[in-house]
């Protein structure tokens, strides 16, 4: 199944009902799918006339209480950040998706990571995050959409989906797993009518300065429950490592396939994997510093993620970046000779020092 398309079945399958989008590659087999499944399980599907008016229904939606999801790609996720953050402040659960393309600005449609910072740091105005989740898989990224929606429910704060054009638009297998709901509480804030009640009054203006200040603590109060509960990562191959190398995504793919070049010519590297991009998988990482002796951070953009990197290690060991950008996709055998020339390097420096510690690796024969 196309990885797009996987993305919207599993979002109907973890109770979406509302998708409000706007045309843009290369996620529009999302909006293409929903338009058609949505009416089979009784929900609704709507073409917005932009991605303003998209995230702006969304809102409205979410208000209501419903399962909602829109999609994009990068410029189109630019478009949503004021709703975004609007969506955010009143606590309101989503899920949106962003199929990242190359930029900055209108860019092309070739896959890219470059839209992390606007992912992660927040992207629209104001004290607020996103959980934000970089699925390496079309079956990981299935999985963790039908849990979106339970995950923003739980939180009643917006999930996104961070993929790259690759992994929308490539095919693999993939199953529909049941998803396993969180112990919800009924959604009483939401606008569903007053009859009997007060009203329920969702905004996120608020004029009293000490008031303000109270969500913003309240809402900070949320994230670092979300960073203590929510942390995913996965890593391979990194018992013995001396080499860590560090990305997300579809480019966690590649490296781990420069991992298993790497130990071929002995050279003991591992690959860590943020699965969780917000929150940050940080105390592991910096668990893995007590161990290795430098980092590679590689991303398909000029270096995003390798930020939180170095916050995590906080200089317990060197950590460096390989990237490319625009659209082009990093091979193994790229990844491979940064990570050798990292070697040489600390060779060289441990020789200079009368260190005994230079690492030995095979620097002839086939790399491919």
């Amino acid at each position: 199944m196309k990885g797009n398309e996987a993305i919207a079945e599993a979002a109907i399958r973890g109770g979406c009902k509302f998708f409000f989008g706007y045309p843009i590659t290369p996620q529009n087999e999302i909006p293409e799918y929903m338009s058609r499944r949505l009416p089979e399980v009784g929900g609704v599907y709507l073409q917005a006339e932009s991605e303003v008016a998209a995230i702006n229904m969304v809102y409205g939606a979410a208000a209501a209480g419903a399962r909602v999801m829109t999609s994009s790609s990068s410029p189109g996720i630019s478009l949503k950040q004021e709703g975004l953050s609007y969506i955010a402040a009143c606590e309101l659960p989503c899920v949106v998706v962003n199929m990242m393309r190359g930029g900055p600005g209108l860019g092309g449609i070739q896959p890219s990571q470059s839209d992390y910072f606007q992912a992660t740091k927040g992207g629209g105005h104001g004290d607020y995050r996103l959980i934000v989740f970089g699925p390496a898989s079309v079956q990981e990224a299935a999985d963790i959409t039908a849990e979106a929606f339970s995950i923003a429910d739980y939180y009643r704060n917006p999930v996104m989906i961070l993929g790259d054009g690759a992994l929308g638009q490539m095919m693999e297998p993939v199953e529909f797993r049941p998803v396993e709901e969180r112990e919800l509480s009924p959604k009483t804030w939401a606008v569903t009518g007053s009859r009997g009640r007060r009203p329920n009054i969702i905004t996120s203006l608020e004029l009293e300065p000490a008031l303000l200040e109270k969500l913003n603590l309240r809402l900070a109060a949320k994230y670092e429950k979300i960073g203590r509960e929510l942390v995913r990562f996965d890593t391979y191959r990194l018992e013995d490592a001396h080499w860590a190398i560090v990305a997300y995504g579809m480019m966690a793919r590649v490296a781990r396939a420069a991992v298993d070049k790497a130990r071929a010519r002995g050279i003991k590297a591992g690959l860590f994997r943020p699965i969780s991009l917000f929150p940050f998988p940080s105390t592991p990482l910096a668990k893995v510093a007590e161990q290795v002796r430098g980092f590679l951070a590689v991303e398909m953009s000029m270096g995003q993620m390798v930020e939180d990197v170095k916050l995590a290690v906080l200089g317990r060991r060197p950590v460096h970046f390989y990237g490319r950008a625009g659209g082009i996709v990093p091979t193994a055998q790229e990844i491979l000779q940064a990570l050798e020339g990292l070697v040489r390097d600390r060779n060289k420096a441990s020789r200079e020092g009368g260190d005994a510690g230079a690492e030995g690796f095979r620097t002839t024969g086939s790399s491919n």
